[in-house]
């Protein structure tokens, strides 16, 4: 073993250790050999970002209920590309109009939460969650009873105010409980906009006030009452507060 003592060396650059050289035949070519723990170290290729989001972006099935909208599916399970995406990959399933979303359809609804991650929900306050999930799985009577209920449960979600008593006093008045009921005389007629459905909504006005997870058809008893209702309550305060023409 060579004595110990101290030796003097000169300073080289880690880049110039431990050269070897491979033969080529003609000129020795000089090849730097670089330690695995230098600052300089070859680090492993990162998966470009766009590579690992579309590797998080997973597909969930969702069954509709009442009340849903595509914004809020989408907002719900931070879709990419939100409600039109979700509408785009699903249009065979809900039809040409996005804003009628019918109960028990199934959605392909593409997610970028993790699988552990619960779903965030819309706020609300616990009697509204509870409203939601009775409205949900109640059957409903298809007459005027079964409509007045109905509407009033998805009024209630939407905090639009109105008693079974005053919608009924203001059907009763208007339509006689007929949801086909059309006004072809007066002036609205006149005009173009005749009044439709139960509450004698025209156009204009149930496309203005429609409630989101209703019909866009003005015929149809539960969106006319609750188009009519929200019109109502922006107006009047609410629809018992109406006693004639509104």
């Amino acid at each position: 073993m060579a004595a110990r003592g101290k030796h003097s060396r000169p300073r080289t650059n880690p880049f110039t250790r431990g050269v070897i050289t491979a033969g080529t035949g003609i000129a020795a070519l000089a090849l730097p050999l670089l330690s695995a723990t230098t600052a300089s170290a070859a680090q492993p290729a990162k998966a470009p970002a766009a590579a690992q989001a579309a590797a998080q972006v997973k597909s969930v099935t969702y069954t509709t209920v009442k009340g849903d909208t595509l914004y809020d599916i989408a907002d719900t399970y931070d879709t990419p590309g939100g409600w039109q995406q979700l509408y785009k990959d699903n249009r065979k399933a809900i039809g040409d109009n996005p804003r009628l979303i019918h109960t028990g359809v199934e959605l392909t609804v593409r997610t970028a939460k993790k699988a552990s991650a619960p779903a965030k929900k819309p706020a609300q306050s616990a009697a509204q969650a509870t409203q939601a999930t009775q409205a949900s799985v109640k059957t409903y009577a298809n007459n005027l009873d079964g409509w007045i209920r109905e509407a009033m449960d998805i009024m209630a979600q939407k905090g639009i105010p109105g008693s079974y008593d005053g919608i009924h006093r203001n059907i009763m008045r208007e339509s006689s409980g007929n949801p086909q009921a059309i006004n072809n005389w007066d002036s609205n007629a006149a005009a173009g906009t005749p009044s439709k459905g139960l509450l004698q909504t025209i156009d204009p006005t149930f496309q203005a006030y429609h409630v989101d997870g209703t019909s866009w058809d003005p015929y149809d008893p539960v969106a006319n009452i609750t188009a009519a209702c929200n019109y109502a309550a922006a107006r009047y305060g609410s629809i018992d507060n109406v006693f004639g023409a509104y």
